[in-house]
C-alpha cells in the first residue's frame, strides 16, 4: 500500500496552532463518541426473548448444521480426490 500525502499546513503564529489544536480535540471527541454508539450497538443485550424464540433459535441452527454436514458430506464423497482422499477402487 502506497503511503498517503497529507497536505502540509504552515502555522504562522501560536494562536494558529492552539485553533488546530482545539479542532482536532472536538474532532476525536465527535469520533469518540460515535466509536462508543457503536460499540454499545455491537453488544446490546436482548432481554424480549421468550421460551418459544429460544427453541425456535435452537432448532434453526440444528437444521443449518445439519444441512452443512451434509453438503461437506456431499462434496467429499464427489471431489474428495481434491483434498487428498483417494477414490476407492472397483
Amino acid at each position: 500500500m502506497l503511503p498517503v500525502k497529507k497536505p502540509v499546513r504552515e502555522y504562522r503564529s501560536l494562536e494558529e496552532i492552539r485553533q488546530r489544536k482545539d479542532e482536532l480535540l472536538n474532532e476525536l471527541q465527535k469520533d469518540n463518541t460515535q466509536f462508543s454508539t457503536l460499540w454499545d450497538q455491537v453488544f446490546l443485550k436482548r432481554e424480549n426473548n421468550t421460551k418459544s424464540d429460544y427453541i425456535a433459535g435452537l432448532i434453526s441452527n440444528g437444521i443449518v448444521a445439519f444441512d452443512t454436514f451434509m453438503l461437506i458430506r456431499k462434496l467429499m464423497k464427489s471431489y474428495g480426490f481434491l483434498f487428498g482422499k483417494k477414490k476407492k477402487k472397483k
